[in-house]
């Protein structure tokens, strides 16, 4: 009878996962990624997991005074959390290694397949409370990790199309960060429950590991992307060999440093909360709870909002924005010092409710969820780039040497706290000094890729003035070197296709431009490649042709205005022939584009003067009309402007 009703209740929990995994994925939408649900419900019941061991275990030896190896308290939990990190500085090389050569689906289940050992292991070790067993399956535990992580985030790209990367990437780390928090939240709560707290772990990792495993089974194989790679099974060769592979693309090697960044600000900010809601708060565990909750959920909902402002590319303008807003929300935190009279009872604590009720308490609340938006936002386009940069080849040893970095200054942010602590730097000052260290992080950041912040800015402001509708953006080649030729009524043309292209486009313009107060500026951040007629600048017309072969040679998008001038009646000017000068010097493709409904705008030549007169229409209709690729060895001028003459009817 008591097997019977076991029975029963295993098959209305899986029943129950089957209809929760059918609601989130509507909800979620993750339907729009019919291979990719596999995977992600298995990295999420595996970071689940792994925070629900680290914290069932660190409550445990923290209040029932346990010492193991001769170490107890804070020295302890500092120990479990460096065994944690050690395998990913030891392993991932070889684990880079091992999900190139191999199926990366068959890695993922053979990582499965362990954390059900691993599971079954920590179940006993909890029941007989033995310890030190219990810190050697943390160990294994983290060798799992990092072997999966590898394999994770180079099979996304696999099972996803490109224009689906950056949703894929949104989805996981919105469903680990709140694996992470529900994981600590139920590990806490497991292990302090009293009498059966142990079997109640026991059976809770071993049955995740379970559901993690089967998840696993649904994933479609792949093809292995270098089967012929020689496997070094020695750790310092390996991981040695694994970051010189990412150091040798700077692009690729500023985006692990970019995401390693994170992860330094992260770890800080995650140690420090504690601290923060007892000591400065005066918050009771209710409000640390909030306080992590508020970070993980900010962070989930930064990811979604990354993935809804990409539209299907690599958006990353977002990574400057991003970290500013942590900068400013970093400032915020140590700005803001709570409202209330602290009790001269250091025993007297408020609870998250007495907490939101209060003015002070509720800004600092949306400040701390507003920097993990910002965080989010911050991250996915650099996992993103990361995985769609990397050769297919070595994907997973490039994703390998990311977790390398990211456990060193993971390390070193650890090492930096402590030493503040030892100097009695209050949380608020800490904050400060994290928030002036990211500011020159964000300057750098910006420095780097200027024309992506301002493209992204651009975008925005452009769909706040106008409702754009984009025609044949699939006319656009997806990869190599093309010319958009465009009619030219506005100011604001270029920043019309730099917000609807999905590529990065550079842009030829008047030299004039650049004297504009403000706008000069601004193109010239946005990286404009100037450009004069032969007598009022023939040196300059000879370096503008230079920058243009230079775009084209790097497989880039150009985009050209081949009438040389804003129009000053509406109509389309004669093309000039400096577009088939460009194409003699790198034959490429054009593809000829049509801004309709920007005439009679503030910053046209309509009525009067460009941006000198009151603006009079806001949010007007707008279109982008893309024509067909025109092949190289057909271009003319003539050409080309009669297909804009069509695009515009």
């Amino acid at each position: 009878m008591g097997h019977s009703a076991a029975g029963q209740c295993i098959i209305r929990f899986l029943n129950g996962c089957e209809m929760v995994t059918s609601l989130i994925r509507k909800t979620v939408g993750l339907e729009k990624f019919p291979n990719f649900w596999p995977l992600f419900w298995t990295q999420f019941f595996g970071a689940l997991n792994d925070n629900f061991l680290k914290q069932a275990l660190i409550i445990m030896v923290t209040y029932q005074s346990i010492k193991v190896w001769g170490m107890s308290g804070q020295t302890l939990n500092a120990f479990g959390a460096g065994i944690f990190i050690l395998p990913f500085f030891l392993f991932s090389g070889l684990a880079g290694q091992i999900t190139d050569r191999f199926d990366k689906s068959k890695v993922i289940v053979a990582t499965k397949i362990l954390e059900i050992v691993l599971m079954v292991m920590a179940a006993v070790g909890f029941y007989y409370h033995l310890f030190e067993f219990l810190f050697v399956v943390l160990f294994f535990m983290a060798v799992h990790s990092t072997f999966f992580g590898p394999a994770k985030y180079s099979i996304i790209p696999e099972i996803v199309s490109e224009a689906k990367l950056t949703g894929a990437n949104a989805y996981v780390e919105m469903g680990t960060f709140v694996a992470i928090l529900l994981g600590n939240l139920w590990g806490g709560y497991a292990i302090t429950r009293g009498g059966g707290a142990e079997k109640l772990v026991g059976l809770s990792l071993i049955v995740i590991a379970i559901i993690g495993y089967l998840t696993s089974r649904h994933q479609k194989p792949v093809a292995p992307t270098n089967p012929e790679l020689k496997i070094d099974i020695n750790p310092i060769p390996s991981t040695v060999a694994t970051i010189k592979l990412a150091y040798k693309d700077a692009a690729l090697f500023n985006s692990i440093l970019g995401i390693s960044w994170f992860w330094f600000l992260g770890a800080a900010i995650l140690t420090i909360l504690p601290t923060y809601c007892r000591d400065l708060m005066r918050g009771d565990a209710t409000v640390v709870n909030l306080f992590l909750a508020t970070f993980t959920i900010g962070i989930a909902v930064g990811s979604l909002l990354a993935e809804k402002l990409s539209f299907d590319r690599v958006e990353i303008g977002l990574v400057p924005i991003g970290a500013m807003g942590l900068t400013v929300t970093l400032f915020m935190l140590y700005w803001l010092r709570p409202e209330w009279v602290v009790s001269s009872d250091s025993s007297h604590y408020i609870t998250w409710t007495q907490f939101l009720a209060l003015a002070s308490g509720r800004k600092i609340f949306a400040s701390l969820f507003l920097l993990a938006v910002f965080a989010g936002l911050y991250t996915v386009p650099l996992y993103t780039l990361v995985q769609s940069r990397s050769d297919k080849k070595m994907r997973s040893q490039i994703v390998a040497s990311n977790n390398i970095i990211n456990a060193f200054f993971m390390v070193v942010s650890s090492l930096f706290l402590m030493a503040l602590d030892q100097a009695q730097v209050s949380s608020y000052y800490t904050f400060l000094i994290y928030g002036i260290m990211n500011l020159a992080v964000s300057a750098y950041i910006y420095l780097l890729v200027p024309d992506f912040a301002l493209r992204f800015i651009t975008w925005g402001i452009v769909n706040i003035m106008y409702r754009l509708k984009v025609t044949g953006e699939e006319n656009i080649p997806r990869t190599g070197a093309v010319i958009l030729a465009s009619n030219h009524v506005s100011f604001v043309d270029g920043l019309i296709i730099a917000g609807a292209v999905k590529r990065p486009v550079r842009f030829v313009m008047d030299y004039l431009f650049m004297t504009l107060p403000f706008m000069g500026w601004f193109f010239r951040h946005a990286k404009i490649i100037p450009i004069a007629p032969t007598k009022d600048s023939a040196v300059m017309l000879g370096n503008a042709f230079d920058n243009i072969s230079q775009v084209i040679a790097k497989g880039d998008v150009l985009g050209i205005f081949p009438e040389g001038k804003i129009s000053r009646d509406g109509n389309l000017s004669r093309f000039r022939r400096g577009i088939e000068r460009a194409i003699r010097r790198n034959p490429t493709v054009v593809v000829p584009v049509a801004i309709v409904g920007l005439w009679g705008s503030f910053f046209s030549f309509k009525d009067g003067p460009a941006m000198k007169k009151r603006p009079r229409r806001f949010w007007s209709r707008v279109e982008l009309r893309i024509g067909k690729p025109i092949p190289a060895s057909e271009v003319t001028a003539a050409l080309v402007e009669s297909r804009v003459r069509e695009l515009l009817g």
